[in-house]
């Protein structure tokens, strides 16, 4: 049963669906919950099949009735900036109740969204093509080249939970800045931070129909959406099943996917423990380990294995778990109790199959204390399967190549890290690791908004980051000039 707010009644929210400018009702809606404390904070509206259909059809009518000149862009996604600075309370606090971020977390994540729309507002005025020199060909000496980048129309944009206002930002931004028109399709568990950063679009004067939101369940509405050809680009965070399964319902048309990890970084005998420890700890436990980069996998040079994991654990005991409104909470709940439920059986499990825990594994309702393992075997689902929550496996390992192939070993590809000292040991692992992006004496998870983010092998194709996102949401369309 869905909790009731104590003490005087809380108006609820709505979260309607965006259509053309109009703030429409669906035939149905479903509950949002706090993620702290279980109550009801208000209800989303579920989109049908014709409402979906009406939203692509809005975004493609604006595409060719309203365009956009890159100034224009560049104003309106700056006052957008402004705007969410005058809402950030309001959004801050949307953000800590239908997420569970501790409230320094949803401050930061209202930062980064104003940083990443910033920067796609100025990428979009330097968003150029290329000369090509084809006067250098035998016999074409009369002729000129150049290239030039054309918005592809519609771009559908499908977020996850996990930064619910940033990761909008992140695909919204581009699209807007590089001259395309938007659906998103918003989280279920998240749905008010994409209505209130839609909200601030129209208000920054964004045009009614550039910007689009439906919700509902992502097996229902992701189907109608990749079944529209009027669609023309999808940008998709989530998990790598469904990533693979859009990526092949969706044809010849292209796609950006950030999709799943089981993240590792490496501690080298020579690595400053002090400082990894309490890095290591936050990339690890962020979110309650809800991150795609969060690591996972923790490998650690056998000769500084206990100096290390006595200093990891210290920093994992020193983070407050609990109430995210409260300003000493690190850790908050993780998206559902069924989540943190989860969790803790795979945890269970494995201690069952003979792992230590060293601290954590126990479990409130949603909330998940921050774990530690060690003596994990690679069967074991917390190292072979994406966990999703605040638990670390520690792996000894004897020699550098084979803390390489270790990390190597899953079908993932995100993030890694690596702590040392030795140059050449950084760069021979930022070669040799797999992975779209490497972190030299930081943890797998660093991310600043305006660099290329992208994953490879099972952890998706395409590039996050305003600036190369924008290179993936445009056409670059050759023109050539006979003298």
């Amino acid at each position: 049963m869905i909790a009731t707010p104590p003490g005087p009644a809380v108006a609820l929210r709505r979260a309607r669906l965006l259509i053309d400018g109009v703030w429409t009702e669906g035939p149905e809606t479903f509950p949002v919950v706090d993620k702290y404390s279980g109550a009801l904070i208000g209800h989303a509206d579920r989109a049908s099949h014709d409402q979906v259909r009406a939203a692509v059809g809005a975004a493609e009518r604006s595409f060719h009735t309203a365009p956009l000149d890159p100034s224009q862009r560049f104003e309106i996604l700056r006052r957008a900036c402004d705007v969410i600075e005058r809402r950030r309370t309001e959004l801050a606090d949307t953000i800590t109740a239908e997420a569970g971020f501790p409230a320094a977390d949803a401050q930061n994540e209202v930062t980064r969204a104003i940083q990443t729309i910033l920067v796609s507002a100025e990428e979009g005025k330097r968003l150029v093509g290329e000369m090509v020199p084809i006067e250098g060909a035998p016999g074409h000496s009369h002729r000129l080249a150049f290239t030039i980048r054309v918005p592809r129309g519609v771009v559908c944009a499908i977020t996850s939970f996990n930064a619910p206002l940033n990761f909008v930002a992140h695909k919204v931004g581009p699209a807007i800045a590089s001259g395309n028109t938007v659906v998103i399709k918003a989280p279920q568990a998240t749905p008010f931070s994409a209505v209130l950063f839609s909200q601030i679009l129209l208000e920054a004067g964004l045009p009614p129909g550039h910007v689009n939101v439906v919700q509902g369940p992502g097996s229902e509405i992701g189907r109608w959406l990749v079944a529209d050809p009027r669609i023309r680009f999808y940008t998709f965070t989530g998990s790598t099943d469904v990533g693979k399964q859009l990526h092949r319902d969706v044809g010849l048309r292209p796609v950006a996917l950030e999709l799943g990890s089981i993240a590792g970084t490496i501690v080298c005998a020579d690595g400053d423990l002090d400082r990894a420890a309490p890095r290591i700890a936050n990339s690890a436990f962020r979110r309650a380990g809800q991150a795609c980069t969060s690591t996972q996998r923790l490998f650690v040079d056998r000769t500084v294995l206990d100096a290390f994991v006595e200093r990891f654990a210290a920093a994992a005991l020193a983070l407050t778990v609990g109430d995210p409104r409260d300003p000493r909470t690190a850790v908050g709940p993780m998206i559902s109790e069924a989540e943190a439920v989860r969790a803790e059986r795979w945890v269970r499990d494995a201690i069952d199959q003979g792992a230590r825990l060293i601290t954590g594994g126990e479990r409130k309702g949603a909330q998940l204390q921050p774990t530690v393992l060690v003596d994990v075997t690679p069967t074991m689902q917390v190292i072979c399967e994406e966990i999703f929550a605040p638990v670390v496996s520690v792996i000894p390992f004897d020699s550098f190549d084979e803390a390489i192939d270790r990390i190597n070993s899953t079908s993932f590809g995100l993030a890694a890290g690596i702590f040392t000292r030795d140059i050449s040991t950084a760069m021979m692992a930022a070669r040799r690791i797999h992975v779209g992006v490497v972190h030299i004496n930081e943890s797998s998870s660093n991310r600043v908004d305006l660099i290329p983010f992208s994953g490879v092998k099972d952890s998706g194709l395409g590039r996050e980051g305003p600036k190369y996102a924008m290179q993936d949401m445009t056409e670059e369309r050759l023109i050539t000039i006979n003298l």
